[in-house]
């Protein structure tokens, strides 16, 4: 029986991707840099950190890693908080609270800065539902590697083959799939350019999940 119920968060839980992709390319524009389409969908589910560290070396650029992260995150803040229409993905939060009413254990494990990720769950006020958060930034390496959620199944009350993930990137999943945890794959409108085929399960709507059908999943 499925105890833990570890969540992505951009794409997942808020779709915050538009706001990074308006600072993303609003500081490539700074740099001068010619990021396509393409290539920027390969960096879903990277870390800030591992995005600039490729980027300095494609482009051979001049500027420190923690400079360009920390310019592209003030471009961020200033756009997330001036932004009045960003909402929780639809039918998510109900997911969300009928999980923790039946005792299942919420883990939110995401590439995003712990700053970027408590700006979100405040804003939602989702710290209530989540016994513990962990970022990207704390490894090394980015998802598709496992690592970050091989960490979060160690906080899980549960073990690993009691855990699922619930992801939307290729590279989600593709690090779900590594370190060995079921993985149910969300098709959002947003994950077009992604390969979610690696997924256990796929869904279109987190209408198709529920305290009862995720318990019982595999």
């Amino acid at each position: 029986m499925i105890q833990t119920v570890i969540f992505d968060m951009d794409g997942v839980i808020v779709d915050t991707e538009p706001v990074h992709r308006y600072a993303y390319f609003h500081h490539f524009n700074e740099l001068n840099v010619d990021v396509t389409d393409e290539m920027f969908s390969t960096f879903t589910g990277n870390s800030t950190r591992n995005v600039f560290q490729k980027l300095k070396a494609i482009f051979n650029l001049e500027h420190e890693v923690e400079d360009l992260i920390q310019r592209k995150r003030n471009i961020f803040n200033d756009a997330f908080d001036t932004k009045a229409d960003l909402h929780l993905l639809e039918g998510v939060e109900d997911l969300i609270k009928d999980l923790h009413q039946n005792g299942i254990q919420l883990i939110v494990a995401s590439s995003a800065s712990k700053v970027t990720i408590d700006r979100v769950f405040k804003r939602f006020h989702l710290h209530q539902y989540f016994s513990d958060i962990v970022s990207g930034e704390d490894f090394p390496k980015s998802k598709p590697h496992p690592a970050i959620f091989e960490h979060a199944v160690s906080l899980s009350m549960a073990p690993k083959n009691q855990c699922i993930v619930i992801e939307d990137s290729s590279n989600g999943i593709e690090a779900s799939v590594a370190a060995g945890i079921f993985c149910i794959g969300y098709n959002s409108e947003h994950s077009k350019l992604q390969d979610l085929s690696k997924a256990n399960l796929i869904i279109n709507h987190f209408n198709e999940l529920s305290a009862e059908k995720v318990k019982n999943l595999k």
